[in-house]
């Protein structure tokens, strides 16, 4: 796929439906690199910027009520514009492993497909925002919307979208993944937490092995 992959450091990108366990593995991946010595930033989307956390407020607050479904979409890429500019580039440059709870694929999957607009509009608009900056790995944990949201007891306002939209949702999930192998890792997300996180570090540390990245010891985001 064309696109922009940049900095010396590695972009790595959990993406999956709501309760799959992406946190999870993003924390145990960030211990495993800081054992190993190896410099990462860990971060998310929406709300890991102090102007973020306004917009995550907005969207996914159930006070916020109905949105309409473009001005839903312009406010994630507001987030992911400013995301990228001040966390993810200046990680990249310095040589660091940016691991992200979500990027792009979720809004195409969540604003696009699942409130049904029209994908390459959405896709020219995160594109844009995003300056077309490409995750070297995104990490798909997949499993059916009816598995993981049931066990999340409090929804924010995407989670208790209903099941049609996340359904279609994970459909396009796995379309993204499909039509760029090379760049994803597709696993099931009910698999034991241990061997998914074996699985995702030893392909971190094969696309780490292909590009020099900083050693100093990993840190958290701020």
């Amino acid at each position: 796929m064309t696109g922009v992959r940049t900095g010396t450091g590695l972009f790595v990108v959990f993406e999956g439906g709501d309760g799959v366990g992406k946190s999870t593995q993003a924390e145990l991946l960030c211990s495993a690199l800081a054992l190993r010595g190896i410099a990462y930033v860990r971060t998310f989307e929406p709300g890991d910027t102090a102007a973020g956390r306004q917009i995550r407020h907005i969207v996914l607050d159930p006070s916020t009520g109905e949105l309409a479904p473009r001005a839903e979409a312009l406010l994630y890429a507001a987030d992911k514009a400013h995301h990228v500019r001040s966390v993810v580039l200046p990680a990249l440059e310095r040589g660091q492993v940016v691991v992200c709870d979500r990027y792009v694929d979720s809004m195409l999957a969540y604003q696009g497909a699942g409130r049904v607009l029209d994908l390459n509009e959405v896709e020219r608009v995160a594109r844009w925002a995003t300056d077309d900056l490409r995750p070297h790995l995104t990490v798909l944990l997949d499993v059916h919307p009816d598995q993981a949201l049931t066990g999340i007891a409090e929804k924010d306002r995407l989670e208790a979208a209903g099941a049609d939209l996340h359904e279609r949702a994970r459909q396009l999930f796995l379309a993204l993944a499909e039509r760029d192998p090379e760049h994803y890792l597709v696993l099931a997300a009910r698999d034991s937490i241990p061997h998914i996180a074996g699985r995702i570090l030893d392909r971190v540390l094969s696309e780490l092995a292909e590009r020099p990245v900083s050693d100093r010891a990993g840190t958290l985001a701020p």
